[in-house]
């Protein structure tokens, strides 16, 4: 963990800030950016802590938005966790209850429609984004790789839960394949 000073505090509580209004389908969607900042921009984790940080998170149990948290808290602590949390709740929040007011009253002109379906193929962009970043750690490992196109396959081709898949990647961690 850094200690961070106050202009440095600023800095990533500015980028998460702007993340936010990018964030369309969940913070997750902005994770390959926050690598980019957190890891190879300013150094202040290695791209195995990025990782941890997000799969600990996303295997707790709580909101999905609890990565943003752990990722301030391994960058400066407390207050980093504060910076980010901060950073990335402020402008999403009000912007959405500002748009969800505008928009319920405008549910059914051509624009608003056009725009709500517009956003699906950006959020899957954005997922797949993430998916290829948080993949990248373990890509030189066969079992790993064969783990995610075998699940990838399985979702498309079934309509099996997705927890099945995450206790396959479980069981295959504990045995020492993935």
């Amino acid at each position: 963990m850094n200690t961070l000073d106050a202009l440095q505090l600023l800095s990533l509580f500015g980028h998460f800030l702007v993340l936010s209004l990018l964030a369309i389908g969940g913070a997750i969607t902005t994770a390959p950016d926050m690598n980019r900042y957190l890891v190879v921009q300013q150094h202040w984790m290695t791209d195995a802590q990025f990782t941890a940080s997000v799969a600990i998170a996303q295997a707790a149990p709580g909101p999905n938005l609890l990565f943003v948290a752990v990722l301030g808290w391994n960058v400066a602590g407390a207050l980093g966790a504060l910076a980010t949390m901060t950073g990335i709740l402020l402008p999403s929040t009000a912007l959405s209850l500002w748009v969800t007011r505008w928009g319920y009253s405008r549910r059914e002109t051509r624009g608003v429609r056009a725009f709500t379906t517009g956003l699906a193929p950006l959020t899957i962009g954005l997922l797949l984004a993430t998916g290829w970043v948080l993949a990248t750690p373990t890509a030189t490992h066969p079992g790993a790789v064969l783990l995610v196109a075998g699940t990838a396959a399985v979702m498309l081709r079934t309509s099996l839960s997705p927890m099945w898949a995450v206790a396959a990647g479980a069981l295959m961690g504990a045995l020492g394949f993935a």
